[in-house]
């Protein structure tokens, strides 16, 4: 029984990851071998051995903008050398880059995926001077979980702890701008439902985020875990002084969902923060292909460029 489940686990997250490098455009979706070599590599952020991250130097004087990439994967799966945007053409504009890894549920549930990403932001504002980062200009991209993340950090209180003992975790958590592709805003299960119909549920990235196997146990524990399923969607904690966010979602708008992993990439998930950010006045780009498009940006990339390269 128990080779059949993780058989049928194994299944699921290469289908997803399938489905997932359909959605991505063509400058994602990069691997590690169509990369330039980092400058670093596998940098611990952390004591854990997935708190790794790489880092490219760009070149020029003085400090760099610096784009961080949170990988996909349902917080399940995954790896910061898959699924990449292209980082040349950032390099070439003189903004350095930074990949991460980080704790997987359900052995590492939340918090431990978002705060291992949240602590290797501080850690790289902590070596700014020694790497030549500028403070005031760092970016997040990502797809799905790693979108999640990153808009997370994006509209979420700082976490900076100026009485911490390690001197990491006295730095930062706010960057200047997001730019993500086709990420979740809600995974509480109730929300996801209303929104997108029952299919959504059966994704494995719903229960195991909150250290449950089954979609059963995280629906018969809901009252005990409604408070991480709260605390870790970012449509939660947009307001106005949040910095600008662009959203890339599918073009798959129909209701509802067909599946799990229609249901967890679902364009509703941008348009519901979307509405929520032109609520409160928060800058929010919204791409949903034949359906929306930002009046300013015609891509991810046009949108990053100006965010990391406009003083």
């Amino acid at each position: 029984m128990a080779a059949k489940l993780r058989r049928g686990r194994r299944t699921r997250l290469v289908w997803a990851g399938l489905l997932l490098a359909t959605l991505l455009p063509e400058a994602w979706g990069a691997d590690a071998a169509d990369q330039p070599k980092p400058t670093l590599a596998n940098i611990a952020y952390g004591p854990h051995e997935r708190q790794v991250l790489d880092f490219w130097q760009a070149a020029g004087t003085g400090a760099r903008p610096l784009l961080v990439f949170i990988h996909g994967g349902g917080w399940i799966t995954g790896d910061k050398g898959q699924k990449m945007p292209l980082l040349k053409p950032f390099l070439d504009q003189g903004i350095s880059c930074a990949a991460i890894n980080y704790r997987l549920a359900p052995e590492h549930p939340l918090p431990a995926p978002v705060h291992d990403a949240a602590r290797a932001v501080q850690f790289l504002r902590f070596k700014a001077r020694e790497w030549q980062i500028d403070e005031t200009r760092i970016g997040l991209t990502g797809p799905s979980a790693g979108a999640c993340t990153s808009m997370w950090l994006l509209l979420h209180d700082d976490l900076a702890n100026p009485r911490a003992e390690d001197p990491v975790l006295r730095q930062s958590t706010r960057v200047c701008a997001a730019a993500v592709q086709v990420g979740q805003t809600s995974i509480d299960p109730r929300v996801l439902e209303g929104w997108l119909g029952p299919q959504v549920l059966s994704h494995p990235m719903i229960p195991r985020a909150v250290g449950e196997i089954t979609l059963e146990g995280a629906l018969r524990n809901y009252e005990m875990h409604r408070p991480l399923y709260a605390e870790f969607s970012p449509i939660n904690h947009v307001d106005a002084h949040d910095p600008p966010l662009f959203l890339e979602c599918s073009a798959e708008m129909d209701l509802p969902a067909r599946d799990a992993g229609h249901g967890i990439h679902h364009p509703l998930h941008g348009v519901k923060l979307k509405e929520s950010s032109d609520r409160v006045g928060h800058e929010c780009h919204l791409m949903v292909p034949g359906h929306a498009t930002s009046p300013r940006y015609s891509t991810l990339n046009a949108f990053l460029f100006d965010k990391l390269l406009t003083r």
